[in-house]
């Protein structure tokens, strides 16, 4: 095991428990949304608030950070995030409702960002890639956790808003026992976001389309679920089993994109992910466990598309560019993220509960179809000329991406040195 964990646990901790609390408030909104009446469309506003939240984190943060230091920035973003989710349920009104889930989703990328870095600060390289793994599994457990919650009892309707809450406040505990030295931010890279795509400009759409296609899945999910007639323990259920399927699934899908081209993977996981969505769209109503395991299929499959996208940048970029690049996706990713509910709460508004899945239809069917385009214009890379993939979760922040770039070229440094010694 790891050595460092027990200095770790801390923030390993305080990490599940806001993946636990994201999770939740992410459906439970969309669901509260389905029962105010809100139109589709409307919802998927609501739930881009979100994701407006973390694009404009991402931008301020780091300097608020730098400005007057790491403990003001995190306590201040801790106590408007736990205010906000409570202030939710206090006005049905959509205008509101965006406001505060831009709230959340600042203060919830604010915390991340402050905790990843105080993570990547306490892991040393040889260990870096043990903890990102650690990290993703923690992160997809605390969701699926997460949207277990929703079948909680709340008949006065602020119920699991003051469980959000509790929860997301518990994840501070861990952060004041952590015995690892407070985090410093430096001075970004840059890297403009034409040379990321001249350079690979697959893993400049992937990571648009996987924002595109997770943050619907994530906030529209469980109203797709409700619109079905769903039972709330079934939408809760299904909800949940998306995540612990990108557990099962990363393993294999690493080691295979890590022996074969990472175009042709994106390619298939696309049109898998494309198929699946389809076929759920085929299953009736009555059969609810055939539905939940096929949208447990669609996440295992669809899911690690975004640590796809990334890995396949890194591969076609230079040592000094890639820690810049990851930064810059994790916005592409975030600028799909904010579009994504908006659009598919359209589809559902045109197209009712189906428009959902032909949303995600639509997004995987292109992005698989611009990976087989992108496969006739350039030579296959050899398994050697490529790194490792390293997992990475829809909320992971530019410092996750800078230290998935660190791993990828610590890998790559080890693979030169033991290939010099062999000759």
């Amino acid at each position: 095991m790891i050595a460092g964990v027990r200095y770790l646990w801390p923030l390993l901790l305080a990490i599940f428990l806001m993946a636990i609390g994201n999770s939740l408030q992410g459906s439970l909104v969309g669901i509260q949304a389905a029962l105010a009446n809100f139109s589709t469309t409307t919802t998927g506003i609501i739930a881009s608030g979100f994701s407006l939240g973390l694009f404009l984190s991402a931008l301020l943060t780091p300097n608020a950070v730098r400005a007057v230091g790491h403990i003001r920035v995190f306590a201040g973003y801790a106590s408007v995030l736990s205010t906000a989710v409570l202030l939710i349920p206090l006005f049905v009104n959509p205008v509101w409702w965006f406001l505060m889930r831009l709230l959340i989703g600042m203060c919830a990328a604010g915390l991340a960002i402050v905790i990843e870095t105080w993570l990547n600060e306490g892991t040393s390289n040889k260990d870096r890639g043990k903890v990102l793994s650690l990290y993703m599994l923690l992160f997809y457990s605390g969701a699926g956790i997460g949207s277990l919650a929703l079948v909680i009892d709340d008949p006065s309707g602020f119920t699991r808003f003051i469980v959000v809450s509790a929860v997301m406040s518990l994840s501070l505990v861990p952060i004041v026992l952590t015995k690892v030295s407070a985090p410093i931010l430096g001075a970004p890279r840059y890297i403009s976001i034409s040379e990321i795509y001249a350079a690979s400009p697959l893993a400049v759409i992937a990571a648009i389309a996987n924002g595109l296609g997770q943050s619907a899945f994530f906030n529209l999910g469980a109203v797709f679920g409700v619109m079905n007639g769903m039972p709330l323990s079934y939408v809760s259920l299904m909800m949940a089993v998306a995540p612990f399927a990108v557990i099962v699934s990363q393993l294999p899908v690493g080691w295979l994109s890590d022996r074969y081209d990472r175009r042709l993977m994106i390619a298939a996981l696309s049109v898998l992910s494309a198929v699946l969505a389809g076929l759920v769209m085929l299953v009736p109503v009555s059969e609810a466990f055939m539905l939940i395991g096929l949208v447990a299929l669609f996440g295992g499959v669809s899911m690690p598309l975004y640590s796809l996208a990334i890995a396949h940048a890194n591969d076609h970029l230079n040592k000094d560019q890639m820690l810049a690049a990851g930064s810059k996706l994790v916005l592409l990713y975030g600028v799909g993220a904010i579009a994504g509910p908006s659009i598919a709460g359209g589809f559902m508004q045109q197209f009712g509960a189906n428009g959902f899945m032909l949303y995600m239809v639509s997004v995987f069917g292109l992005l698989a179809a611009y990976a087989f385009y992108r496969m006739t214009m350039s030579d296959v890379m050899s398994p050697d000329e490529t790194g490792d993939l390293v997992p990475f979760t829809p909320m992971a922040t530019a410092v996750t991406a800078t230290a998935v770039a660190e791993e990828m070229e610590e890998t790559a440094s080890d693979t030169t040195s033991a290939d010099d010694n062999r000759q």
